[in-house]
């Protein structure tokens, strides 16, 4: 499957934790900028309409530890539409060589409106999955 984004970033020495290598909860930061840069690049000002994304889920496989020096890419992927929400698969590898894999998983997002209730996807989501 082909990503529909990818956004490298470098590791920051802040982000080891005692044990020398990235700590986990760090690894949902990373999805979490990489979505961020992808919603950005999708539609500007996304996030001031009348409904946004919100997560539902989120899985993460940690494959391989993390650990400093090191620059990232996250790819995402489309791999599964609802009405009202979108699974959004993320793989986290390192940026000097795609074969090696530190993460992957998914994340469940579903869009509400200010008054908290769900809507349908927008239809720059919804085409993705055609």
């Amino acid at each position: 499957m082909n990503p529909i984004f990818s956004h490298t970033m470098d590791v920051r020495w802040r982000e080891m934790d005692a044990l020398g290598h990235v700590n986990n909860a760090q690894y949902l930061s990373y999805v979490e900028e990489t979505r961020v840069q992808w919603f950005n690049s999708l539609q500007n000002g996304w996030q001031e309409g009348n409904a946004a994304p919100i997560v539902a889920a989120i899985h993460v496989d940690f494959r391989k530890p993390i650990v400093w020096p090191e620059q990232i890419t996250v790819s995402l992927f489309a791999e599964k539409r609802g009405s009202k929400s979108a699974t959004i698969g993320h793989r986290i590898h390192s940026a000097g060589d795609a074969s090696v894999i530190y993460a992957e998983g998914y994340t469940v997002l579903v869009w509400i409106d200010r008054a908290g209730q769900t809507v349908a996807l927008p239809d720059y989501i919804a085409a993705l999955f055609i």
